[in-house]
């Protein structure tokens, strides 16, 4: 934010980072706390010093715009960070809590060629400064197009740009294989779709989607697309053997059972606000969610808009899952559609089958729809929402 740069600029004024391995990242907020540190003089402050000023954007995040090398101390003055989202492999401690480190530490470790340092261990003054907000460069740059909709309009389309695939409804009953069991006690968004080398695809879902648990489960998307097209056939009213055989041990009816993967894991979704995640396993075939919790409601949110039916299960429950398994789950649309919490499943192995009871709890009159519809897109293309 604006006065954490004009802070920090006052330490390293007159100083410099060194040409060294270590060196200094700053991220402007917004593109107005950009243009205002360029106006005061802030900005000029870090650049003779030695420091890079990045572009206003999410980048240090998901791991573009600053990779530092591997097997080294990386201190990112970030809300949360798990190992790979940087676009490398950093040694422990890359994470600098506001708490125990604020920006204008940093910048005293920074002119003190990377040595941790507190601000207190060095004597500086900040001139005052005002911060003036203006929106030059949103009226200049970004269109309100609210309301203003012209279809006949083409949208321009890069190489790398693709269209959703299509996404099936939720038909009465639901049987998914378990594609993915993970019995770590949390899993994160980084690990349901890594940072780093995937930027490149987050506008074309399909090879993002490849990318999936690659770095936890590798098999996951070979798993997946087996499933998927188990689903696309059943949808062009071929019978394929696999589903016709689990369907047969619990009484299920193929035309109205969609088919789909699933992640079964103990407590997923912690990390980054990455909608990808889940949209990933969406693109895969993916319909169902199975866990004790979810980590955040963030992750939970993003699963339900994309057609994921957020799964919990008792946490006496056993871990005890494979991904040889099954999970067949009656009445699932009509018991959504009626606010039912409970539902009562079955899990089938190689070995027989077996009882499970399963939650979706507190799901609002959209979340509903968008469920049963089979993603947000589905809702709004039904003429949900619109009011």
């Amino acid at each position: 934010m604006y006065d954490n740069l004009v802070e920090a600029a006052a330490l390293v004024k007159g100083k410099s980072i060194g040409n060294g391995y270590f060196d200094l990242s700053v991220y402007p907020s917004s593109a107005p706390v950009n243009l205002a540190i360029l106006r005061d003089g802030t900005a000029q402050a870090y650049i003779e010093a030695g420091a890079v000023i990045k572009p206003c954007f999410c980048g240090p995040c998901f791991g573009a715009g600053d990779t530092p090398a591997n097997n080294t101390l990386s201190i990112r003055h970030a809300t949360r960070n798990f190992a790979n989202r940087e676009g490398s492999k950093p040694s422990d401690g890359q994470i600098a809590a506001v708490a125990l480190m604020d920006a204008r530490s940093i910048a005293a470790t920074a002119i003190n060629g990377g040595v941790l340092t507190a601000a207190t261990d060095i004597e500086y003054t900040v001139e005052p400064h005002e911060y003036h907000y203006t929106d030059t460069v949103y009226d200049k740059r970004c269109w309100y197009g609210f309301g203003k909709a012209d279809p006949s309009v083409e949208l321009k389309l890069g190489p790398n740009i693709t269209d959703w695939p299509h996404m099936p409804k939720l038909e009465d009953d639901l049987l998914v294989k378990l594609c993915a069991v993970i019995p770590d006690e949390v899993t994160t968004t980084d690990e349901l779709i890594p940072s780093g080398e995937t930027s490149s695809y987050r506008s074309n879902p399909i090879k993002l989607s490849d990318f999936a648990l690659s770095r936890r489960v590798p098999e996951y998307v070979n798993h997946s697309k087996q499933v998927r097209q188990l689903e696309e056939r059943r949808e062009k009213g071929e019978a394929p053997e696999a589903v016709a055989e689990v369907l047969k041990k619990v009484g299920g009816e193929l035309r109205k059972t969609t088919v789909g993967s699933c992640v079964v894991s103990k407590k997923p979704g912690d990390g980054s606000a990455r909608e990808q995640a889940a949209s990933c396993q969406k693109v895969l075939g993916g319909f169902a969610n199975i866990c004790y919790e979810y980590a955040t409601k963030r992750y939970r949110s993003n699963c339900i808009n994309w057609g994921i039916v957020p799964f919990t299960m008792d946490t006496d429950e056993a871990f005890d899952f494979s991904e040889d398994d099954w999970i067949y789950i009656p009445g699932v649309r009509a018991g959504i559609l009626e606010g039912r919490e409970e539902f009562d499943a079955v899990v089938i192995t190689k070995d027989g089958t077996r009882p499970i009871r399963l939650y979706c709890r507190e799901l609002s009159g959209d979340e509903k729809l968008i469920l049963t519809e089979g993603c947000l897109m589905n809702y709004y293309a039904a003429g949900h929402g619109e009011d």
